[in-house]
């Protein structure tokens, strides 16, 4: 590795590229949903007020009672703001009239910013209504769901867990066709087979990974305070296309990779991205939107959002047939790439060997 070129790239990369992936570092614009029963010109107003604040931006409004937990899936809201019957009444009669507030609390850092910008929507229509009348006001009923305590063990431990568990299985098997190509086990493989006889050398080590990720899960809920919503059943179906799918891309890594070490290198262009783009280290709130979308190319992106969804907010997988289904898109395009790329290599060995014959 010639160092001296390499850090120079390592220091650039990061400070120029990670600068304007990262720049956000406030939740601008956070998804709000308002569930509205009042209907009224109050609370009415209350939501131009909330739209008004540069920490929120109000996605949905629904004057009938819904259920809040659903609007979380596919992070498609940061916060559920509930607005009941008899609100406008109850401000200008001087009763107390209590605003309730759902927060997804799978990163705590998720709603800091728009828990302050509701506290002070909250304290300015307060210090007008306590000109008029006496009393009651409004206030701020708030409830975490999904980590309520705030635990680390929700947020970054678990996404350690699978973050360092897809790293180290994919240094188990990036280097593993440079290595068949040293023994000459892959002439053969080409000479007579097809993907499938590669893909299928990646099952020990997905079984590894699955059963790492179960028993650390296991340890983190029996152990600590880990919550687990969701079906196991859903979460392993999940699992198995994960698997497939990285196992696949550390393949296309490593294939023209002259020996194996040369190919763990290059473990740092597809996983790291999903860890620092994922929704673990920084809320999505705080990424550009077009920042979210180009972080779909990084496998653990996905896994974060299903981790999310089946184990904290306990989605079913007919609750996520959409991000499903994209999921699946994605997981076809790589297992296609593939495909491609060993027939191609497949011809270009068949075709040396007839020019050798």
């Amino acid at each position: 590795m010639p160092y001296e070129k390499v850090c120079l790239m390592v220091a650039m990369i990061v400070t120029v590229v990670l600068s304007v992936l990262l720049g956000g570092n406030f939740a601008k614009d956070t998804p709000v949903v308002v569930i509205d029963l009042d209907n009224s010109h109050y609370s009415r107003q209350i939501i131009d007020d909330m739209n008004s604040s540069q920490y929120i931006k109000v996605t949905a409004i629904f004057n009938h009672s819904v259920e809040p937990e659903s609007f979380f899936y596919r992070d498609k809201a940061a916060a559920v703001v509930y607005l009941p019957p008899e609100l406008e009444k109850n401000v200008y009669t001087g009763a107390i009239a209590p605003i309730g507030v759902f927060y997804d609390n799978t990163n705590t850092a998720l709603t800091a910013d728009m828990k302050q910008a509701l506290n002070e929507i909250i304290a300015t229509e307060n210090s007008m209504i306590s000109g008029e009348n006496t009393g009651g006001g409004l206030s701020l009923r708030d409830r975490n769901l999904f980590n309520p305590v705030g635990s680390t063990e929700n947020a970054q431990t678990e996404g350690f867990l699978f973050f360092f568990g897809s790293m180290f299985f994919v240094f188990a098997t990036i280097g593993m066709v440079p290595r068949l190509r040293m023994t000459g086990e892959l002439e053969g493989i080409l000479k007579n087979g097809a993907p499938w006889d590669l893909l299928l050398r990646l099952l020990p080590y997905g079984f590894s990974l699955l059963t790492s990720f179960m028993v650390g899960m296991a340890i983190l809920r029996i152990w600590g305070d880990m919550v687990f919503s969701g079906e196991l059943f859903s979460f392993i179906f999940i699992q198995f296309f994960y698997v497939f799918v990285v196992g696949t891309l550390s393949l296309l890594f490593g294939w023209n990779a002259a020996n194996p070490g040369i190919a763990s290198s290059r473990m740092i262009l597809f996983i790291p991205g999903g860890f620092i783009l994922g929704g673990v280290t920084s809320p999505l709130t705080h990424l550009s939107d077009w920042v979210v979308t180009l972080s779909h190319v990084f496998p653990l992106t996905w896994e974060f959002h299903f981790v999310r969804d089946i184990i904290m907010r306990g989605a079913t997988l007919t609750d996520l047939t959409r991000e499903i289904g994209a999921f699946f898109v994605y997981v076809g395009i790589i297992a296609l790439i593939f495909t491609l790329k060993f027939y191609s290599t497949q011809k270009a060995a068949r075709s040396i060997e007839t020019t050798s014959a």
